[in-house]
């Protein structure tokens, strides 16, 4: 078994709109994971994929796969594309996401399977945005250095700790999580959210993250 889905099993899930959450989730990538649909077919039952700059038509099989293995799927900053494949919808820090007040207003109203998360990176902006938005969980990074920002500062388990305390809400660690990692991640994490760690055939061109 990958050591990273290993590490994932060892976690307790946490529970959000009546269902557990994913441990182990799987990103994608316009440039280094174009094209997840692999990698997801090899997930166990009940992950997540995170969609990130998918074309629509790997999208779109990307939502039939979902369906038929049980997979949790969120799409990044299209929250009309969420509510039109029934996906939850993921809202990166620093990009504007289209479609929120659509997606808000089903949410409120009970559409089912549309859970809201939010890319965070500590720092009293993503605890104002968790306070206003009130997501379901976050996706926190990085915990260790990572090939999608080469040179940028990881948090490490220690300060990844106390972001996530802070936040409030369950927290995914990303950001550098792999074989090597998997077994420092910090046990407040109610996830682990991979790139390379989960999909081996993912190519390390010059970063491109949806954050």
């Amino acid at each position: 078994m990958n050591s990273v889905a290993a590490r994932a099993r060892q976690i307790v899930p946490a529970r959000r709109r009546g269902r557990k959450l994913p441990v182990l989730w799987l990103v994608s990538d316009p440039v280094r994971l174009p094209d997840p649909r692999p990698a997801a077919a090899t997930l166990p039952r009940g992950s997540g994929v995170l969609a990130r700059g998918l074309s629509a038509p790997v999208l779109a099989g990307l939502v039939r796969l979902a369906r038929r293995r049980g997979l949790v799927l969120l799409v990044a900053g299209d929250g009309r594309a969420a509510l039109r494949s029934g996906s939850g919808l993921h809202l990166p820090e620093r990009r504007v996401s289209l479609g929120l007040l659509p997606f808000l207003r089903a949410r409120q109203a009970g559409a089912p399977g549309a859970l809201l998360t939010l890319a965070a990176h500590g720092g009293r902006t993503a605890a104002a945005r968790v306070r206003r938005l009130r997501p379901d969980f976050v996706f926190l990074s990085p915990l260790f250095a990572t090939r999608s920002h080469p040179g940028a500062p990881a948090l490490g388990p220690l300060r990844w700790g106390v972001a996530a305390r802070r936040l409030g809400i369950p927290a995914m660690a990303l950001g550098g999580v792999a074989a090597a990692t998997a077994g420092r991640v910090p046990r407040r994490a109610a996830g682990l959210a991979a790139i390379d760690g989960l999909a081996p055939q993912a190519v390390a061109h010059p970063p491109h993250c949806l954050r």
